[in-house]
This record gives structure tokens, sequence and C-alpha cells, in this order.
């Protein structure tokens, strides 16, 4: 089943991208700006180099203040493991 998901539990999160050995990352040169540019990264893959890790603990705050949801995939259609993901914003936002 390749269906997507859409979350904002932090716990769920983490899990998701650590199984891919996924980096809560975000754009160099966005600290502090209104977009955060807040990315997961998948170290080797394009974009690597404009991106900075960050801890779990300050993504997680950026995400909850610019009320953000991740859509993302389980597997795809074949069944294999999917690093599809979006950090898109919640409905209702302010």
């Amino acid at each position: 089943m390749s269906s997507s998901k859409t979350t904002t539990n932090h716990d769920e999160i983490r899990k998701w991208a650590e199984s891919r050995k996924t980096k809560p990352s975000r754009v160099k040169g966005t600290e502090g700006k209104n977009d955060e540019g807040l990315r997961l990264n998948f170290p080797g893959y394009s974009g690597e180099d404009s991106l900075e890790e960050i801890p779990w603990e300050d993504w997680f705050e950026k995400f909850d203040r610019e009320k953000l949801v991740l859509l993302y995939q389980v597997e795809t259609k074949d069944g294999e493991k999917s690093n599809f993901n979006k950090l898109v914003s919640r409905e209702g936002k302010d």
C-alpha cells in the first residue's frame, strides 16, 4: 500500500526519520527568519550542502511554532521503504 499519512506527533516523526537515517536539518542561513527552512536530510542525496543539522529539540520547536505537519509515506506501491516526505502547513493556521 502506498498511501500517504500525516502526523504532528514528535515520536512518530522521529521514529520514521531515524529508521531512514534522516537528520533533522534546516536550510543554511534561515535561522531566526519567518521561514526556518526545516528539512529532513537524507545524507548522500542532493541538497546536502545547503543544509545544516540541528538538534531534534530545536527542529520540533520550529515545527510546532510554524504549525507544520509531516506528510509522509511508509512504503512504495511495490512494498519498498519510501523516503517520500513533505512538510506542509496545518489546516486552520492563524
